[in-house]
């Protein structure tokens, strides 16, 4: 069984996002697929070639991946503020186009319980235009590609 839907992505204020989007997996191997470097990179980039260059999985500690693609490289870092395993991740988010843009995001792991797991992201971006860029740079169809590479992982995997 695979996930086939897109993420669902929604605002409600003026500098948030909001996405939810369920894959067929239980929530320790999509736990995983989040946190573990060598699964992170065969999916994370849309299904790129992703370098995983930092990950320090503690708060506190810095992350930073260069996804390769036909038209260059982009690179997206950011620093850990929580980590809980299982269930939440809290950390800031900035993407090399878009310099000092950073966002905070926090995404939760739900266990719907029939092995399932839904992911719930919430991103807060310091003024409005930070938002709307980071909308309007691609990120529903890149973050929904990437998914959709994190399904096949899941697959392959199971």
């Amino acid at each position: 069984m695979t996930s086939t839907t897109n993420a669902t992505v929604t605002t409600s204020g003026d500098r948030d996002c909001h996405v939810e989007r369920t894959f067929a997996a239980p929530r320790d191997r999509v736990w995983a697929a989040y946190t573990e470097p060598d699964l992170i990179a065969q999916w994370w980039g849309r299904g790129n070639p992703v370098d995983v260059e930092q990950w320090e999985l503690e708060v506190g500690g810095h992350w930073r991946f260069v996804e390769h693609h036909e038209g260059g490289s982009d690179g997206f870092e950011g620093r850990f503020r929580e980590v809980v395993p299982q269930e939440r991740l809290v950390y800031s988010f900035e993407w090399d186009g878009m310099p000092t843009h950073a966002s905070i995001d926090s995404v939760d792991f739900v266990d719907l319980g029939d092995g399932r797991t839904k992911i719930v992201v919430e991103s807060l971006f310091l003024t409005t235009e930070d938002r709307d860029g980071m909308l309007g740079s691609g990120m529903e169809e890149g973050m929904n590609a990437s998914y959709a590479a994190l399904d096949a992982l899941l697959t392959r995997t199971a």
